[in-house]
């Protein structure tokens, strides 16, 4: 049973030989003050970077945006067959700079 007075910080409960007062000074209370909203910030930020981390995964994740045939290589390319003796087949492209070897 405590009985807190914010207007004069105060705080009183009963004890074993009486009434009980617990007080503290405005300086010490603004202290307390600062340092809530600091740490509620510090929570705001940090979650706030969770979600947009969470956001970022989700669209790094999401097949819908990601297609084999977005690749558009540069100018300056050429083709080179894997396989030397099947010319029509598979193909990688290279730099036009660099050698087929």
């Amino acid at each position: 049973m405590v009985i807190p007075n914010y207007t004069y910080l105060k705080m009183k409960m009963s004890g074993p030989k009486g009434v009980i007062s617990i007080g503290s000074s405005f300086e010490h209370a603004y202290e307390c003050d600062v340092e809530c909203i600091e740490h509620a910030e510090a929570l705001a930020i940090d979650e706030a970077l969770a979600a947009q981390l969470q956001e970022m995964a989700e669209e790094a994740m999401d097949s819908k945006k990601w297609h084999a045939g977005n690749f558009k290589p540069t100018e300056g390319t050429k083709e080179v067959p894997l396989d030397p003796k099947t010319p029509n087949g598979k193909a990688l492209k290279i730099s036009a700079t660099l050698d087929s070897k």
